[in-house]
């Protein structure tokens, strides 16, 4: 992977603040970061000294993980996917009032934002309303966006909740998918390397649960539905039934019909 965790190139042009240094362990890394900085000093998206940048890694799979990308305009995963016709695209994907709430926490942790009343409904949602915070809130839509211009045997979805639950094996299907070897041993790395395992979160009281619970009621059954996998399960977190969410589907569906037939 790039010695820098996540490059933001196609979101900020690499132009981010960074709380740690880069990685640089050998030659190939150097030549990255180098490349990167001259990169970043163009003031639009060049696709082609962007795939310059993982020259280094020879024939090795390589890659971007940056979480901003879910927020991309259409126009520019249009562009992303004509220029990487081949490119693999993994998705991976949380409960949305898990997501918003660590997503949170991160911004008070990092002073982004400034502490506020986590008791305070109103507090929250003066918080939670803000157009960055929704974009990277809604996975349904991230998926569909991305879905029209990948093709369906080069794009994955994944869970948190798998994450959590056998990372093993979420690590062994990401590899397959990727069409590296599952077999090849990690390398080994303690509970404390990641940092944000130990960053304090803020506390959800289960009054502000349930309000959050509600503002995402809707896409929590629309990720059920479309998303499948461990999003079967998030309505049920928060009491919703996902049975009258597919009454609701078919309801809508009764009704196109109809003012199709009207017409």
């Amino acid at each position: 992977m790039p010695p820098l965790k996540e490059l933001h190139y196609f979101d900020q042009l690499s132009r981010v603040q960074r709380s740690s240094s880069p990685r640089c362990r050998d030659e190939r890394d150097r030549r990255f970061l180098e490349s990167i900085n001259s990169l970043s000093a163009e003031p639009y998206i060049d696709f082609e000294h962007y795939a310059q940048l993982f020259e280094p890694k020879g024939p090795l799979l390589s890659g971007d993980i940056s979480p901003n990308y879910s927020t991309l305009t259409n126009k520019v995963i249009r562009r992303i996917v004509g220029y990487f016709p081949e490119l693999k695209v993994i998705f991976l994907a949380r409960d949305p009032v898990e997501r918003v709430w660590s997503h949170l926490s991160m911004e008070v942790h990092h002073h982004q934002i400034e502490s506020f009343d986590v008791t305070d409904i109103d507090e929250v949602n003066r918080k939670l309303l803000r157009r960055g915070l929704l974009l990277r809130s809604y996975p349904s839509t991230v998926v569909a966006r991305w879905k029209h211009y990948v093709h369906p045997d080069r794009f994955r979805i994944y869970f948190f909740d798998d994450l959590q639950r056998n990372p093993t094996e979420l690590r062994r299907s990401i590899l397959d998918f990727l069409g590296a070897d599952p077999d090849k041993p990690a390398s080994r790395v303690t509970a404390e390397y990641n940092s944000w395992a130990r960053m304090e979160k803020l506390l959800l009281t289960d009054k502000v649960r349930s309000h959050l619970a509600q503002f995402f009621k809707k896409e929590l059954k629309t990720c059920a539905a479309r998303l499948g996998g461990a999003a079967r399960d998030w309505p049920a977190r928060y009491g919703f039934s996902l049975l009258l969410f597919v009454w609701d589907l078919l309801d809508d569906f009764d009704l196109l019909f109809w003012c199709d037939w009207i017409s």
